[in-house]
């Protein structure tokens, strides 16, 4: 089992930054996937981006540009770096984590909100 937790949400105003992270713990040898999800309110989770072991990165087109993924697989935790930040982006945002295409572990979430 892998256990995912989430830090470093709060409140910003709009064009601002914050720095999410994801610390991993367990069976880490097990994932070679992690990503972020994010929901906002009456929405469906979306995916926001994900990135391989070995740092290659993908992003959703909404983020691309200003979100960046990033993973320290010696400490076991997963970052994303958000900047210019938009009301819309305004969610909680979940890390997971996985082995290829099955990625079955999920953090409880930090709430990330974004004022205008």
């Amino acid at each position: 089992q892998v256990q995912l937790v989430e830090s470093g949400g709060g409140l910003v105003q709009a064009g601002g930054s914050l720095r999410l992270s994801c610390a991993a713990s367990g069976t880490t040898f097990s994932i070679n996937v992690m990503g972020w999800y994010r929901q906002a309110p009456g929405k469906q989770r979306e995916w926001v981006a994900t990135i391989s072991s070995g740092g290659s990165a993908n992003y959703a087109g909404s983020v691309k540009g200003r979100f960046t993924i990033s993973r320290d697989n010696a400490e076991n935790t997963l970052y994303l770096q958000m900047n210019s930040l938009k009301p819309e982006d305004t969610a909680a945002y979940y890390c997971n984590a996985g082995r290829d295409s099955y990625r079955p572990y999920w953090g409880q979430g930090t709430q990330v909100t974004v004022s205008s």
